[in-house]
């Protein structure tokens, strides 16, 4: 048997303490917990000090991917508690559809297309990335007060030009593509890609297990100054892969050594021929563990009551996910492409057993997060989102606005429980969300004013972005 550090051991038996206590009384707690009603911002709208902000990321996690959402065969007793001590948002949606337009969406809180990185869909080479200069959620927090960082995937490019470092946060541990082997490292440009700031760093335990052990160190640390933490795993993406499959990930990682083409490094790590729904349900299931291990050791710290806690997916699942009974999945704006798992917890100021059914997309929470923390907009930047804070804590209601997807496919809006849908041929479809989640009863012939007018507004945001190359 290899020889195991106490760290790694530590975090090993952490994470499967944390898992099995976290199971057995989230059983206990649900069977007694009050019913999910309404959401109704508190009445006392108390302030107070600014609140910590977790941000937490699954990767290619499907909507009903969670057992609070639906997902049939998969336990998720974490996030269901979570979701319990806050609010489950029922119409929430990324960014874009893939990985790396969303995560510019979060981080600057503007369209995937107001800048050139953003185009990438996703980014795939070293050419592509998140301009150093442009304001993004961490510089913005940075200058009003708080101490940032990121852990896990980053996927806004690569260095020398592109870090996190370089756009604000203070602190950087994770991979800069978009996919990985989770026990060598080696990722989607064939070479080894987990770093400490800017240098390369060597562990080749579980990458999930690696990340949550630093997310325990950060959150437990004894700060003097509000934080946040982007905490962005990548599990559940491809390829399939749970904790004790090192087997099957030393063939994945010799494949990716002996190939001789970016394609070739591609297929070992899309893993075509591996995976299975159980495999996947261990990931998703290895996630919420891990959340629940992160969340625990928040509360440990005492910071608790005084924490923001979000998460969401990066876009819509894929293969195995559970997806019912919405239709595409990854990659397209059909609602499995982008409608998202979305939690929120703020004990402060936020009271639980609560669901939202008020659409909304990650723009809106880079401009939730900013208000909520005392931090301005960069004007020369605006934001494309709508804070979400009045809402939240005020009981303000949101104003009528449009949600607006772009991709070199597709082309989609929301407003209210309308959508208009373009598919990759080019077709217009329009959709009545409220009726008809699975989008499959194409009102577009009955209402062709709406359409024509739902496909104006698409035409006039979209006017206002930079074009794709080529």
């Amino acid at each position: 048997m290899p020889e195991i550090s106490r760290r790694a051991f530590g975090g090993l038996v952490g994470g499967g303490a944390v898992t099995a206590v976290a199971a057995t009384t989230t059983a206990a707690e649900a069977a007694q917990a009050p019913a999910e009603r309404p959401f109704r911002a508190r009445a006392d709208g108390s302030s107070g000090r600014r609140p910590n902000l977790l941000v937490i990321l699954g990767d290619d996690l499907g909507w009903a991917d969670l057992s609070s959402y639906g997902a049939p065969h998969i336990k998720t007793p974490n996030l269901d508690r979570l979701a319990r001590q806050g609010v489950r948002f029922t119409d929430a949606y990324s960014g874009s559809s893939t990985c790396s337009p969303t995560r510019f969406s979060l981080y600057t809180g503007r369209y995937p297309g107001r800048t050139k990185g953003g185009l990438a869909e996703p980014i795939a080479n070293r050419t592509q990335g998140l301009d150093p200069n442009h304001p993004t959620l961490a510089s913005l927090l940075r200058k009003a007060g708080y101490a940032t960082a990121l852990i896990g995937k980053w996927h806004c490019g690569w260095l020398p030009d592109y870090s996190p470092t370089k756009s604000g946060w203070d602190e950087f541990f994770g991979n800069h593509g978009g996919v990985l082997e989770y026990f060598s490292k080696l990722g989607q440009l064939g070479d080894h890609d987990l770093y400490e700031g800017d240098a390369e760093y060597q562990d080749l335990r579980y990458y999930t297990t690696v990340l949550t052990e630093r997310a325990v160190e950060y959150v437990s640390r004894d700060h003097d100054r509000p934080w946040l933490l982007n905490l962005n795993f990548t599990t559940p993406h491809w390829p399939w892969l749970a904790e004790g499959d090192e087997e099957t990930g030393a063939e994945i990682a010799e494949k990716i050594r002996n190939a001789k083409s970016q394609a070739e490094v591609s297929a070992a790590l899309n893993h075509y021929d591996g995976g299975s729904v159980a495999k996947y349900t261990e990931m998703v299931q290895s996630l919420d563990a891990a959340v629940g291990e992160v969340l625990a050791a928040l509360r440990r710290s005492g910071q608790e009551e005084h924490t923001l806690v979000y998460f969401a997916s990066d876009n819509g699942g894929e293969r195995w996910s559970y997806l019912w009974p919405l239709s595409g999945e990854k990659f397209v704006l059909q609602e499995g492409g982008i409608r998202v798992p979305t939690i929120v917890r703020w004990p402060h100021r936020i009271d639980g057993h609560q669901v939202s059914h008020e659409p909304n997309f990650s723009p809106d929470w880079t401009a939730t997060f900013l208000e909520v923390a005392g931090a301005r907009p960069d004007p020369a930047h605006p934001l494309d989102g709508t804070s979400l804070a009045g809402y939240l804590l005020r009981g303000e209601r949101l104003p009528e606005r449009d949600l607006f997807w772009r991709v070199r496919a597709n082309r989609a809006l929301r407003r209210g429980r309308w959508k208009y849908y373009q598919d990759a041929a080019g077709k217009d479809h329009l959709y009545d969300l409220g009726a008809d989640l699975r989008e499959q009863a194409d009102l577009a012939p009955d209402e062709p004013e709406l359409l024509a007018e739902l496909r104006a507004a698409w035409e006039r945001t979209a006017a206002g972005l930079l074009p794709y190359p080529g």
